[in-house]
């Protein structure tokens, strides 16, 4: 087990996320051709999830934290290369790109530091 204070930097990476995520599934369904949006919307959706679940168990020190960085970490690489295939016509795509790109490689960079 391990201190969880030094985990505040990546949980507020995780949360940030999370809620960016959020942010562009929602902007996402008002664009006029939903249907080109419909995997940026679901990878948007999944990484909130894993980032707000990855965030709890960090926490509260769970002992299989390390399962829940590598998945989200693959997540986060899913989603932000999803986003950033409409970033360039897309500011919600381009900032969710970016959240998803520092959160992948917080959750890569405690995954080396630590296990």
């Amino acid at each position: 087990m391990h201190n969880n204070s030094q985990y505040k930097p990546i949980i507020d990476a995780l949360v940030a996320c999370a809620a960016e995520c959020e942010h562009c599934a929602t902007a996402c369904l008002q664009e006029d051709d939903v249907k080109m949006m419909v995997r940026c919307i679901q990878l948007d959706r999944d990484c909130s999830a894993i980032c707000r679940t990855t965030a709890d168990a960090l926490a509260r020190n769970s002992d299989n934290a390390k399962v829940f960085l590598e998945a989200c970490a693959t997540i986060c690489a899913a989603c932000g290369a999803e986003c950033e295939k409409h970033a360039a016509h897309s500011d919600h795509c381009r900032a969710c790109a970016e959240a998803c790109r520092r959160c992948e490689e917080a959750c890569r960079s405690l995954i080396g530091q630590i296990y």
